[in-house]
């Protein structure tokens, strides 16, 4: 018996904030473009930081993109077929739902491509994340600069004192910052 080759599997890039995951995401999205690939990018609707209608990245890279509520709406956007390749960011702000999307597109042969915060700013992993690099066949850890000493950061600082576990915000909210500093921190705001 013979069966049809057709290809899809999970990408998932991760880090702390200002490490380039956008950034990271955009590039590969537009060399999907540049191969003449059908593509689709989506964003939680939650993440309305530098606009309603692109992903973004910290250092103004933009690329047109669906707002979802729901993981769900994603699947609802390709149900009609012919796109090769969705890219997703922020999907620490999804629903776990975005584990069983990811899969089902990925085994109709889509390449599935996933931004998004390994952990909170408490240290934890945030929502999905875990679970989509545990199924993903490559997954990207990229890392900012600590800005307390320089090493490679992987934490990401919250600065102000709210303990809410959604809190968007820019440098005004969060650094980046390596495990040795973010241990230091947490010990002195616990005092």
């Amino acid at each position: 018996m013979e069966y049809a080759k057709k290809t899809g599997w999970i990408e998932v890039i991760c880090g702390s904030m200002f490490s380039g995951k956008t950034e990271e995401l955009i590039r590969r999205m537009r060399r999907v473009q540049f191969a003449q690939r059908s593509l689709a990018i989506f964003k939680p609707k939650i993440d309305t930081r530098y606009s309603v209608e692109e992903v973004v990245s910290h250092d103004a890279k933009s690329i047109k993109s669906i707002t979802v509520s729901c993981s769900a709406e994603i699947l609802e956007h390709t149900l009609a077929g012919g796109v090769e390749v969705i890219g997703i960011d922020e999907a620490q702000f999804l629903d776990n739902g975005i584990i069983e999307v990811a899969q089902t597109l990925a085994n109709q042969g889509v390449r599935v491509i996933i931004a998004g915060l390994d952990t909170d700013f408490r240290g934890i992993p945030f929502g999905p994340m875990p679970y989509l690099m545990a199924i993903a066949e490559y997954v990207t850890k990229e890392h900012a600069i600590c800005v307390h000493c320089g090493d490679l950061a992987n934490h990401s600082h919250r600065l102000t004192k709210s303990d809410k576990i959604v809190e968007l915000g820019e440098k005004d909210i969060y650094e980046p910052v390596c495990r040795h500093c973010f241990n230091k921190l947490k010990k002195k705001n616990a005092d």
